[in-house]
């Protein structure tokens, strides 16, 4: 099995069809997509001499090249390391060096940054830009025929935040990815050849791991030319293509429904936005329901079990008779098909309909573990049983609804945050003594961040300080956006910190 027989079965049938576009230019077809795909996995193989299971790492922004690399790693049996192109340097040095990373395919933005670190990792034997005439002659390499892989090969190495405040790397095989392809037909949505998928949100995450069953589909991806989220242009695509679907996160649909430009652009093109990556509030998907109509279905995931948990198609958000509409749409929907839910206590043993407990995930989506973390792997599946870390309950028609996290994970825009990335980070700062990060709610991002600092004596610290100092040593979305500095931080007789005081005190 090889998930990107997905490709070469689309290109003998359907050669001609559009494959992808950058904005309103054409990029490629498919059969010039499978040829280009055949080729990088041809230049890795045989130029690069790269060995099965070795890791390539995608350090890009949103771009075509992204699907030729992405599929060219796969078709060539190699594992892709998809890295956020939103994180700090040093995040960026991590994943490299955690994953072993031996070579990269970066954007021209990060030709000085993934230079620098070439020096300090050992493992990264070289990168090339997807911008550069280099890579254009990549497509003259002789092309590899497909390599055939087993079910459980590692196919995406998927870097996720962890509690420990280093990121972890959920081992995604071509079986996962398979299931998870199927899973789209079977609990989200259809998709015609020749529809569109519109890449509005990060390739390195959900974006790109529905761009599986558009292929599969004979759908045509497009990538905005600014490669990133501009409401106005999103909005033109829309108008342009037919047949548009999009995974946003839920701050990027409240964008486009606020930018003035969404009274102008005809959005009769617009198939289905699938939003995720955080909590919708329900004023919110009634007021884009009512601007956008219909065409909304949400997934709750998370990158051990990717894009499949749980799904509340477009025909939920219309209701059901017997579940009050407000209750239906505050929920995450019912159990995608490939995965079981069980909503458990702290002991693993299973709740009955109504009890909030732990949402634990089993099915042919889960991950084969996390990379080079036996521990945190022993921790995180148990009997086949994914622990989520995510607290929820079920009803009786079984509909999934969030209740809270037993991590004090924060969404801020779709994206994941942990306190103690952020608190690591700012004690390091040496004026701070100790400090403690929380989420805040807000109606715009969902949640943001705030931190209760306590500085040294005499110290004279304030916001534009911290800001600088976050920015120079962390990713600027991880950064506080509020700090309140305090005499000391509420503990417990064991010296736990309290987080729910602090909570209390931005009531």
């Amino acid at each position: 099995m090889n998930i990107a027989a997905l490709l070469e079965k689309t290109a003998r049938r359907f050669p001609k069809n559009r494959a992808i576009s950058s904005g309103l230019e054409p990029h490629c077809d498919y059969a010039t997509l499978a040829q280009r795909v055949a080729a990088i996995a041809g230049y890795l193989k045989n130029e690069l001499h790269c060995q099965p299971g070795e890791r390539i790492a995608l350090v890009m922004k949103n771009s075509p090249q992204y699907i030729e690399a992405l599929f060219g790693i796969l078709h060539a049996g190699l594992c892709a390391v998809p890295v956020n192109a939103k994180l700090h340097r040093r995040e960026f040095a991590y994943i490299l060096e955690n994953s072993a990373a031996s070579h990269a395919f970066i954007s021209d933005d990060f030709t000085d940054t993934i230079a620098e670190l070439s020096n300090t990792i050992d493992t990264l034997k070289s990168f090339i830009s997807v911008n550069s005439s280099a890579f254009q002659q990549v497509y003259n390499s002789t092309p590899l025929s497909l390599e055939q892989c087993e079910p459980d090969t590692i196919a995406w190495l998927f870097y996720t935040s962890g509690t420990t405040g280093q990121p972890k790397g959920a081992m995604l095989s071509h079986r996962n990815l398979m299931a998870m392809t199927q899973s789209y037909f079977a609990s989200v949505d259809t998709i015609e050849p020749g529809s569109t998928l519109l890449h509005a949100a990060p390739m390195s995450h959900g974006s790109g791991l529905y761009a599986f069953p558009n292929i599969a589909a004979a759908a045509h991806q497009v990538v905005s030319q600014s490669g990133s989220f501009e409401p106005k242009e999103i909005l033109q695509l829309i108008n342009h293509y037919p047949e548009v679907s999009m995974f946003a996160a839920p701050t990027m649909i409240k964008r486009m429904v606020e930018t003035p430009a969404a009274q102008n652009e005809n959005t009769n093109n617009l198939k289905v936005m699938i939003y995720g990556g955080g909590p919708m509030y329900v004023a919110d998907i009634k007021v884009a329901m009512e601007r956008f109509g219909n065409k909304f279905a949400q997934i709750y995931g998370q990158g051990e079990t990717p894009m499949t948990i749980s799904c509340l198609n477009r025909a939920d958000h219309l209701g059901r008779d017997d579940l009050p509409l407000d209750e239906l749409l505050a929920s995450v929907g019912c159990a995608q098909v490939p995965v079981e839910i069980r909503i458990a206590d702290e002991k693993g043993n299973a709740l009955p309909e109504g009890e909030v407990g732990e949402i634990l995930v089993s099915g042919d989506t889960l991950m084969l573990g996390y990379w080079r973390n036996p521990e945190a792997t022993a921790k995180t599946i148990v009997d086949g049983w994914l622990y989520t870390g995510d607290m929820g309950m079920l009803n009786a028609q079984g509909y999934l609804t969030l209740k809270d996290r037993s991590k004090d994970l924060i969404i801020s825009g779709g994206t994941n945050i942990y306190p103690r990335e952020v608190e690591e980070i700012l004690l390091e700062h040496p004026d701070i003594i100790e400090v403690s990060v929380i989420g805040k709610a807000d109606p715009e991002w969902g949640e943001e961040v705030v931190a209760f600092v306590v500085q040294r004596e005499a110290a004279t610290l304030d916001k534009a300080q911290l800001d600088a100092f976050c920015i120079a040593n962390m990713a600027r979305f991880k950064r506080p956006k509020h700090y309140h500095f305090v005499a000391q931080l509420p503990k417990n007789n064991y010296g736990k910190i309290l987080k729910t005081e602090l909570r209390a005190l931005l009531d």
